[in-house]
Parts: structure tokens; C-alpha cells; sequence
């Protein structure tokens, strides 16, 4: 049977494309923020070609969106100088200003972002494929999160402005920051997972170096005159180039005090070891992972297909939280497999400006590719494509597979997928699901599919020790941004979430004395003439 739409139709002409959508133009970047400065580069560019193919005389073509600079690691180190001197060995006017003066630069910068809406939401569109509709809602989210970091940080604070005394000694503790960060986000959330860690960094009194990631590159652009009227020189400052040439010099610099990566674990290991003096380095990573689903006897299917599928496929299954190995038991094996075929292939699929699409063309150009591959290995060992016409692809789509009965000798099985593949994989005792994510390198989080409750709970007291979030009855996810964020093994360090964030970017530092008279009166002077920004009672409201 075929597809109710061919994949050869979902591919249109470039006139085809509503206005609404469209950029205005090619988007070339000739320019890069470094030291408080738009600077002009007259250098190589790197194509920006959109995962979005046209039909032309010549057959499917991608469209070209524009370019950026391939800056080298001169302008690289220019840019980490600058970040080191606006830091200053914390003697800087950014990591000494107050909080309140800080929160008012963010919200500058946060209602110049919202400026740029329109122009952001579709190059996030056009860079990587996802659907317009989820890209109006990667820019609102990531404005909402941006808004709950400040009122998170003006909490913090609020505990902060009073004096406490201890056994003699009288103290005020507060957060400062850690020196200079480089920030490295990830293309599958390009914007807001780059800043849930980027907007905690700045605003806790950093300075930063930000390196765009490969796919998602442009979408940055129309934010750079923001970062630059809304901060003090310095402060924010962008690298641009390939990764292997320009980031191993900054970490063997050792002068980054701070390593925010949203990526792979072999990436975060090796940038870890060039640094000079590991134990000075932070690192806050959020790294690989293979998050399980395990359906029991006792599940209620419907629920278990309907949250599988969201789980596996938002965003074409490109999230480090979908759910990317789907154990069920035995019993119901077949008809889970068979549900789940059935709502895979309801799914609307087609370019990313149609309404209600679900699932778009991959921005990465190997993964049709690789996950053929993984397809392939697995039908080699046993398994077949249940689905009809699942695994089909054309050019940089591909039509979503599912493998069933997936085991240990396939890829599918080990690898992290990444893309519109869904392994089920059937099992007779729970030990197996169990076993598996306790000999797995990944330890982020699973969901658990069962309506009896002695059996959930035997479930959930291993598994908290083997990943950092067990889901019941519903699919891995991030949110809410209040909530903790991070993995075990290798799937993540350090924790991200509103509060943490800003906890992760920061230390406690505090101020104390003896509690004699002329120590409170010293104490009492300083505070009333508003002289230190860290010893002070000031209230943000």
C-alpha cells in the first residue's frame, strides 16, 4: 500500500511556498559580536542549506538560506580576551554590579529578543526543519523561561539580603559568579536550550563565549545588536567556525572557567581533558541518552500507543528526551505493535509550514543514511518494519519506521537513534527492561506503562537509582522548567532547571565577622551607604 501522499508530492516548487513563510531574502552574516563590537568579517562562509528541498528542472534541490563566517582561532581567542577582561578576576563591571542592574539588562535584552520574533521563529523553521507551529513555540518558551529565571534569581536574592548569625559570628551569603563561560547548544532546540543555560550564565554575572551550533547557526544572528546594546562590552561575545579548529585552543587557554555543552559524551570528554587544570572547570553538560519505555502486562495500551507516540516522534524523535527503546511484555507485544503502527501512520507529515504537520525533513544531511543503516541491521537480525511504507525516504525525509521484535545483537538495541525509528522490543520478565538500563551507558529517564500499582512501585525504587526522572504513564519530557533537569552516567552534569541553572553558573560565597560592637557598627556604615553591591539589605520586589 502507499503513502496517501507520495513523498515526491510533499516536496514543492519554491513559488509554492506561502508568503507568510517565507525569509526575506538570503540571510548572509558577514559579521560576528566580539568585545562590544559588530564586527565585519571578510573571510570563508559556511552555506547554510536548509533540510527543505524544492523541485526544480533539475530534480530536488535544497533551498540555500544564506551563510556565516568561518572565523578562525584568532578571532576565537580575540573573543575569549574579551571575556576574560570584562570579567576581570572578578573585579569587572558585570560580576560586580547588583542583581537589580543585572535582572534590568536581561529584560532589556528579553523585550529587544521579542523584536526579532517573527524573523527568529522562521529560521528556526528553515535552519532545521521543525514545524513552524513548534517553532513559535521553542521562541515563546524560551522568552517564558527567560522571564521565570528572573523571578527565580529576585527569590534568590530576597533570601539573601538579610545578615545571619551563627555561634559569635555574623555572615551575609550570597551567589557570585564563576569567571567565563563558553556556551555550546545543541541544533534539535536551538534557541531554547542554548538558553536555559546561556540567560542563567549571563545573569548571575559571567561573561560568556557563545559558539552557535551547526545546524541553527543563523537564527542567532538578528539577536546579536541586542546582546550588544543591552551589555557592557565584553560581556557576550560569539565565535563562529568549525568546532575541531577553534574550541580546543580556547580550553587548553585554560582561561574558561565554565563548560556548557548540549551534545554528545565523547565531545564533552574530549574538550574536559584539553583544559589545563580540570578541577577548575565546571562543566554543566546535558549529553546522550536512550530513554526506555516499559510496558507491562498490566498497561493500559491505548494510553501506552498514544504517549509512545509522542514520545518517539515529536520533533521527528530528535530530542535528547524521546523515548528511544520501547520494551513491552510479551503478552501484548503483537497488539501494542500493531496499535502503534496504526497511529504512526495517521500522523500528518510534509513541509514544516503546514498545518498540523507532525513529522518534517532532518536537518541533518547523513541521518536518512544512518538510520537506513540501523534499519537494515535489524531486519539482517530478525526484526521487520511493521508499519507500511515505514523507513521510506527521499532526499531529507524520512517516514517513520517501526522495528519490531527489536534485540540485543541489533544497533537499534545499543545506538541512540535520533530520528523517526521506533525499536519495541518484547520481554517475559521485568528483570530485562530493568537490566538494561542498569548496563546502559545512558541514565537520563524512562516511562513506566502499568495501572497496577504494586507493580510500579517495585519499578520506581531501582530505577530512580539508574536514572534522574521516572515517568508514569506519560512520556519523557523536560518540563516543567521548574522542575530538575539532568541524567546519570552519561547523559548529563550538573542539574538545569530554573533555580539550578542559575545555582549551577554561581558559588556561595559569603561575607563574615565577629559580632562585636565596632564590627556591627563597620558592618551597619557599609550597608547604609550602599557602597557594596554584595553586602547590602536592598529588597528586589
Amino acid at each position: 500500500m502507499s503513502l496517501p501522499i507520495p513523498l515526491e508530492e510533499i516536496f514543492v516548487e519554491e513559488k509554492e511556498v506561502p508568503a507568510e513563510f517565507q525569509l526575506p531574502g538570503l540571510i548572509n552574516q558577514k559579521e560576528y559580536l566580539s568585545n562590544g563590537e559588530m564586527k565585519q568579517w571578510d573571510g570563508d562562509m559556511h552555506t547554510v542549506v536548509s533540510p527543505v528541498y524544492f523541485k526544480t528542472a533539475d530534480g530536488l534541490k535544497p533551498r540555500v538560506i544564506g551563510s556565516y563566517p568561518l572565523c578562525t582561532g584568532k578571532e576565537a581567542n580575540e573573543a575569549l580576551d574579551a571575556a576574560v577582561a570584562a570579567y576581570d578576576n572578578g573585579k569587572g563591571e558585570w560580576p560586580t554590579m547588583s542583581v537589580s542592574e543585572r535582572i534590568h539588562y536581561v529584560e532589556e535584552f528579553t523585550h529587544k529578543m521579542i523584536e526579532k520574533k517573527d524573523l527568529v521563529v522562521k529560521l528556526i523553521m528553515w535552519e532545521i526543519g521543525k514545524s513552524y507551529t513548534d517553532s513559535v513555540k521553542e521562541f515563546d518558551r524560551t522568552v517564558e523561561y527567560i522571564y521565570l529565571t528572573i523571578d527565580a534569581l529576585k527569590d534568590i536574592d530576597r533570601q539573601s539580603s538579610r545578615f545571619e548569625i551563627e555561634q559569635g559570628i555574623i555572615a551575609q551569603i550570597r551567589r557570585s559568579p564563576l569567571g567565563v563561560v563558553l556556551c555550546m547548544g545543541p541544533f534539535n532546540y536551538p534557541l531554547n536550550e542554548t538558553f536555559t543555560t546561556l540567560i542563567p550564565a549571563i545573569i548571575m554575572g559571567n561573561t560568556l563565549l557563545f559558539k552557535p551550533p551547526k545546524h541553527g547557526t543563523l537564527l542567532h544572528y538578528p539577536l546579536l545588536e541586542a546582546f550588544r546594546d543591552c551589555f557592557p562590552k565584553g560581556v557576550v561575545n560569539t565565535i563562529y567556525g568549525r568546532g575541531h579548529n577553534i574550541v580546543p585552543g580556547l580550553m587548553q587557554s585554560g582561561k574558561v572557567n565554565v563548560l556548557t555543552l548540549i551534545g554528545s559524551s565523547k565531545v564533552a570528554n574530549e574538550l574536559k581533558k584539553l583544559h589545563p587544570k580540570v578541577n577548575r572547570l565546571r562543566a554543566i553538560l546535558g549529553l546522550d541518552a536512550k530513554n526506555a519505555a516499559i510496558v507491562t502486562a498490566k498497561a493500559d495500551i491505548g494510553l501506552a500507543v498514544s504517549e509512545t507516540v509522542l514520545g518517539s516522534l515529536s520533533f521527528n524523535g530528535q530530542r535528547c528526551t524521546a523515548l528511544k527503546i520501547i520494551f513491552v511484555h510479551q503478552s501484548i507485544a503483537e497488539e501494542f505493535a500493531k496499535q502503534l503502527s496504526e497511529q504512526v501512520n495517521k500522523l500528518a507529515y510534509g513541509m514544516p509550514w503546514q498545518k498540523g504537520v507532525a513529522i518534517t525533513p532532518l536537518p541533518e544531511p547523513h541521518k536518512p543514511g544512518y538510520l537506513k543503516d540501523c534499519i537494515e541491521d535489524a531486519k539482517a537480525n530478525g526484526a521487520k518494519v511493521i508499519n507500511e511504507n515505514g523507513g521510506e525516504t527521499l532526499a531529507s525525509f524520512v517516514y517513520p519506521a517501526v522495528v519490531f521484535p527489536v534485540n540485543k545483537k541489533m544497533k537499534l538495541y545499543r545506538e541512540e537513534q535520533f530520528g523517526p525509528v521506533i525499536p519495541v522490543v518484547p520481554y517475559d520478565e521485568l528483570d530485562e527492561p530493568v537490566e538494561y538500563l542498569i548496563e546502559s551507558t545512558h541514565g537520563q529517564q524512562v516511562s513506566i506503562f502499568s495501572n497496577d500499582e504494586k507493580e510500579v512501585a517495585e519499578l520506581i525504587d531501582p530505577l530512580v537509582n539508574q536514572v534522574s526522572r521516572v515517568n508514569i504513564n506519560c512520556q519523557c519530557q523536560r518540563g516543567p522548567d521548574v522542575f530538575p533537569f539532568t541524567g546519570r552516567k552519561d547523559s548529563a552534569e550538573g542539574t538545569l532547571s530554573v533555580v539550578d541553572a542559575l545555582r549551577a553558573f554561581s558559588i556561595r560565597s559569603l561575607v563574615a565577622t565577629k559580632l562585636t560592637d565596632k564590627n556591627k557598627q563597620l558592618i551597619n556604615r557599609i550597608v547604609d551607604s550602599h557602597e557594596s553591591n554584595f553586602l547590602s539589605t536592598k529588597y528586589i520586589f
